[in-house]
C-alpha cells in the first residue's frame, strides 16, 4: 500500500517538474533565432503533456487530482506566448474544481493578462493571494499593476502599489533575485511615471538590481542586464551601462541591446567632438565675457566648473551659455553644451522638461549641480568629458528667470519585462 502510495506521489511530481522545468526553458532559453526557442518550447511541451497523460485514470479520479491535472496541463499549453483557448478551459476546469489551487488561479491570470483583460487578470491574482503570502502571486500582480499604470491617469499612485507589492515578495524571501529584480523594475517605472527627474528612484533601482545579481538563477536573466543598464544610463555611469547592454544582447539577441550600445556610442562620440571643436571656437571668449549679464540675488555661492566638487554641489550656483542643443536618439534626458565664465565648455544634462525651454543663446544659471568628470575606455577609446546634471525644474532660471511649472513633462517609458 505504501509502494503504491510512492508512485502517485511520485508520478504527479515528475508532471510538476515537467511544467517547471518548461517555464524554466522559457525564461532562460534565448537563441540567436526566435524560431528555435518556440520550436524547442513546441518539442518539450508535447513531451510534457505525454508525461502528464501518462499518470493512469485511476489517480485522475478524485476532484483534487482532476483539479491538479486541468491545471498542469493549461500551465503546460500557456507555455507558448500566443493566445490558447485550450489552455484557458483547463486552467478555469482546475480552479472550479478546486478554487483553493493558488497556483492555478495565478496561471490563468497570467493567460487572463496575455489576452488583454487586465482587471480580470487582477481579479485573478488577488483569488491567488487570498490562499496564502505568495512571492511569485506578489511580483505577477506588480508586474500587472505596472502594465495598468500606462493606461491610467493616476499613474504614479498604481506604480506606488506595485512598488509596495514588490517589497511585501521580498519579505517573504530575502534572497530571491527574481523578487528583487521586479523590485528594481518598479522603482525604474516610477521614475519614468513621476517625470524622470527623481534620481533616488534610480539609486534604489540599482540597489535591487544589484541584489538580484547575487541570485545566481538571475545570471541567466537578459532583461536584468538590460534594465540594470538603462539605469545606470540614466544615472549617467556611461560604462557600466554599456558593459551591461552588451551583457543583455549576447543573452538574448532578441532585445535591443546591441542598438542600446549604438546609440550611446554616437552620443559620446558626439559630444567628444563637439566639445573639442567648441573649445577652439573664437566666438568662444566673447560668450563667456558676457556670460553673468543678467542681475540676480541669491544666497547661492557663484561658481565656475573648475571648483565643483565631484557629485551634488550644495549652495552653489554656476553660471553658464547654452552654446547648443545636442540632438540625440533617446527621449530623455536633454543634452546641451554649455560654457562657464572661464570659458571652460561642458555638457549639461536636463531631465523632466520640454525640449524648448532651453534655447541656444540662453544664459542658464544652475543650483546646486551634480558634476560629474566622465573618464572611461571602451574598446580601446577614450572619453574624457566634463558634464553637470540638473534633475529639478527649480534648479534652472533661464535668463534670470525660473521655469513656468507648465515645462515640466514626463516620459512614457517603462522596466522591460516580460509577462
Amino acid at each position: 500500500m505504501a509502494t503504491a502510495v510512492s508512485k502517485e506521489v511520485d508520478v504527479w511530481a515528475k508532471a510538476r517538474k515537467a511544467a517547471d522545468d518548461l517555464y524554466d526553458l522559457r525564461d532562460t532559453f534565448f537563441p540567436q533565432k526566435p524560431d528555435d526557442k518556440t520550436s524547442k518550447l513546441l518539442q518539450e511541451s508535447d513531451l510534457a503533456l505525454k508525461l502528464l497523460d501518462s499518470i493512469p485514470a485511476e489517480q485522475r479520479k478524485l476532484p483534487v487530482q482532476r483539479a491538479t491535472y486541468e491545471y498542469l496541463r493549461g500551465k503546460i499549453l500557456d507555455v507558448l506566448p500566443d493566445y490558447r483557448k485550450e489552455a484557458e478551459d483547463h486552467l478555469s476546469k482546475a480552479v472550479k474544481l478546486n478554487p483553493s489551487l493558488a497556483d492555478a488561479w495565478l496561471c490563468l491570470g497570467n493567460f487572463i493578462w496575455k489576452k488583454g483583460d487586465l482587471p480580470s487578470a487582477k481579479n485573478c491574482f488577488n483569488l491567488a493571494l487570498s490562499k496564502g503570502p505568495n512571492k511569485k502571486i506578489l511580483c505577477q500582480l506588480s508586474m500587472l499593476e505596472r502594465r495598468m499604470a500606462q493606461d491610467v491617469e493616476n499613474q504614479a499612485e498604481m506604480v506606488e502599489e506595485s512598488i509596495q507589492h514588490a517589497k511585501d515578495a521580498i519579505t517573504l524571501d530575502v534572497k530571491d533575485g527574481n523578487s528583487w529584480y521586479n523590485l528594481g523594475n518598479a522603482c525604474l517605472t516610477s521614475f519614468f511615471v513621476t517625470g524622470t527627474w527623481d534620481h533616488s528612484k534610480l539609486m534604489q533601482s540599482l540597489k535591487a538590481y544589484q541584489n538580484a545579481e547575487k541570485d545566481e538563477r538571475m545570471k541567466s536573466n537578459p532583461d536584468l542586464y538590460f534594465n540594470c543598464a538603462t539605469v545606470n544610463k540614466y544615472l549617467e555611469n556611461y560604462d557600466r551601462a554599456l558593459n551591461g547592454f552588451e551583457t543583455a544582447s549576447l543573452k538574448d539577441p532578441s532585445l535591443n541591446a546591441s542598438e542600446e550600445v549604438e546609440k550611446m556610442l554616437n552620443l559620446l562620440n558626439k559630444l567628444e567632438n563637439l566639445l573639442r571643436g567648441h573649445s577652439r571656437a573664437k566666438r568662444l571668449a566673447s560668450l563667456a565675457s558676457r556670460t553673468g549679464d543678467v542681475n540676480w540675488n541669491s544666497l547661492y555661492k557663484r561658481a565656475t566648473l573648475d571648483v565643483l566638487s565631484e557629485g551634488l554641489n550644495k549652495a552653489v550656483a554656476v553660471l553658464g551659455k547654452v552654446l547648443l542643443f545636442v540632438k540625440h536618439e533617446n527621449i530623455t534626458p536633454l543634452y546641451f553644451l554649455v560654457c562657464d565664465s572661464n570659458q571652460s565648455c561642458f555638457v549639461l544634462t536636463v531631465y523632466g522638461i520640454r525640449n524648448d525651454a532651453i534655447k541656444e543663446g540662453d544664459e542658464v544659471i544652475l543650483l546646486e549641480p551634480y558634476f560629474r568628470h566622465v573618464d572611461f575606455s571602451w574598446k580601446g577609446k577614450c572619453y574624457q568629458f566634463r558634464s553637470i546634471r540638473v534633475d529639478f525644474l527649480e534648479q534652472l532660471l533661464i535668463n534670470g528667470k525660473a521655469l513656468p511649472p507648465h515645462q515640466a513633462i514626463a516620459t512614457s517609458i517603462y522596466a522591460q519585462h516580460k509577462p
